[in-house]
């Protein structure tokens, strides 16, 4: 028997935006979004300044990596109980704390180094830069999850990708504006010193209601099992098998357990929600500058148009979800993914238009913003409050993953066939994710319903 479904009024779906969970994660999402240039593009044209040679600045694009895998460590930030800290604030605000002291300190080290002949110190602190970042990641998302319900989980995600949005033009063009007026150090520092914007953050708002970690392993049946059958052994072996089992092992067997044969395809799904924009997105900086925009006009549109498109796509994303629901707008998102590559095509072949350029930019980020927010509305349905920072990392990390990768080949498409047969390529590879998507979204099991005022 199919659920009945309630449909908040615009008012009630409005009223979301004041919640205090909502509000948080804007100021968490801008903690997020700050370090992520600061090891990529800013530190790159630091380098740059410098005279570091470009083979050498390329290989710091390998850093990136640790954003990819960091559901390796994952288990260890959802289970592991921190000396102290774990004790005063929570497992959460615990982890999202220490995350912070490893981005300021990597800051502060790099704010230190001149990178002419140390560049093995300069990657030595974007690798605490951006290990730090990574964790940060896996614990507010945890927090996000275990903080709402699931119906506020696309209002907290587009909060999110507005705060993001913010840490991302501070680490870009602030600290490049800082570093122009006084030098690159100054621009470090005081990075470093907008980290305390998640530091206070994390110290104001509370923990997250969750069993204690003892509590939830003896709840587990597999523990238990281990447990029985370990009878013998010591006491510390037989403690780290506990927790290996319950950190490690039951996070993947539930989300397998709960979904069966399904489970396989919304992997898939997630694999290729996102491989449409993600696979064009190497491409999209070299195509403005072979149709001749000059780097002033690319950096003024893709700012001005390009974030505040995206926050209004993650605000409507919101709004839409909790007005409709996840299903409809899981479909709307992948359609407008897929299809607004098409204004790149379009872009291609009318060459060095102003208008059409403004144009690709609005509907890229509004689509993005849109699906962005939807998306982790969505992931946030599917992880076990149990075991929140692993299952959601996992997601996260294959989300990006196969979009990456293809993204690597896109050169070699663009030498070959030219810039609108790729970009169409790049559409036609979210056919599946609409077509998974509209399978999801009539699925009661997959897709919650949005729930009365």
């Amino acid at each position: 028997m199919p659920i009945p479904t309630v449909q908040r009024s615009w008012r009630d779906a409005l009223a979301i935006y004041l919640r205090a969970p909502v509000i948080t994660m804007l100021f968490l999402g801008f903690s997020a979004g700050l370090p992520f240039l600061l090891v990529f593009s800013t530190l790159s044209a630091w380098l740059r300044s410098t005279g570091v040679e470009v083979a050498a600045i390329g290989f710091f694009a390998w850093i990136g990596m640790l954003y990819s895998i960091k559901f390796f460590w994952a288990p260890v930030v959802d289970r592991l109980a921190l000396p102290v800290l774990t004790r005063t604030l929570g497992q959460r605000r615990g982890w999202m704390l220490l995350a912070q002291a490893m981005i300021a300190s990597g800051l502060v080290g790099l704010a230190g180094v001149d990178p002419v002949g140390h560049l093995p110190l300069v990657a030595a602190f974007a690798l605490l830069v951006a290990f730090g970042s990574a964790t940060q990641d896996i614990a507010i998302d945890a927090f996000r999850i275990e903080s709402a319900p699931d119906d506020m989980q696309a209002a907290m995600a587009s909060t999110y990708i507005i705060g993001y949005r913010g840490g991302l033009l501070a680490a870009g063009a602030g600290a490049l504006y800082v570093a122009s007026l006084a030098s690159w150090e100054i621009a470090y520092l005081t990075m470093a010193a907008l980290v305390g914007i998640g530091v206070i953050t994390v110290l104001l708002r509370p923990e997250p209601e969750r069993l204690s970690l003892s509590t939830q392993l003896i709840h587990e049946p597999r523990v238990r099992a281990f447990l029985r059958a370990s009878r013998g052994r010591s006491k510390p072996l037989r403690r780290m098998g506990a927790w290996v089992t319950g950190a490690i092992v039951c996070p993947f067997t539930d989300f397998f357990t709960r979904h069966r044969r399904k489970a396989l395809w919304l992997l898939l799904f997630v694999a290729v929600f996102r491989i449409s924009d993600l696979a064009m997105a190497s491409m999209a900086n070299p195509l403005y500058i072979d149709l001749g925009f000059t780097l002033a006009t690319i950096a003024n549109v893709t700012n001005i148009f390009g974030i505040a498109m995206s926050i209004g796509g993650g605000i409507l994303g919101g709004l839409l979800v909790a007005r409709y629901g996840i299903g409809p707008i899981l479909i709307l998102g992948a359609v407008a993914a897929a299809l607004t590559n098409l204004l790149f095509t379009a872009l291609a072949l009318a060459g060095q238009n102003l208008p059409m350029l403004v144009m690709a930019i609005i509907g890229d980020n509004l689509a993005n913003g849109l699906a962005s927010a939807v998306f982790i509305a969505f992931l946030s349905s599917l992880t076990s409050r149990a075991y929140t920072a692993t299952q959601y990392a996992l997601f996260s990390s294959l989300m990006t993953l196969p979009g990456k990768f293809l993204s690597g080949f896109g050169g070699l498409v663009v030498e070959i066939e030219g810039y609108a047969t790729f970009f169409l390529v790049s559409t036609l590879l979210g056919v599946p994710a609409v077509l998974l998507a509209i399978w999801i979204s009539r699925d009661p099991d997959l897709v919650p319903a949005p729930k009365a005022a």
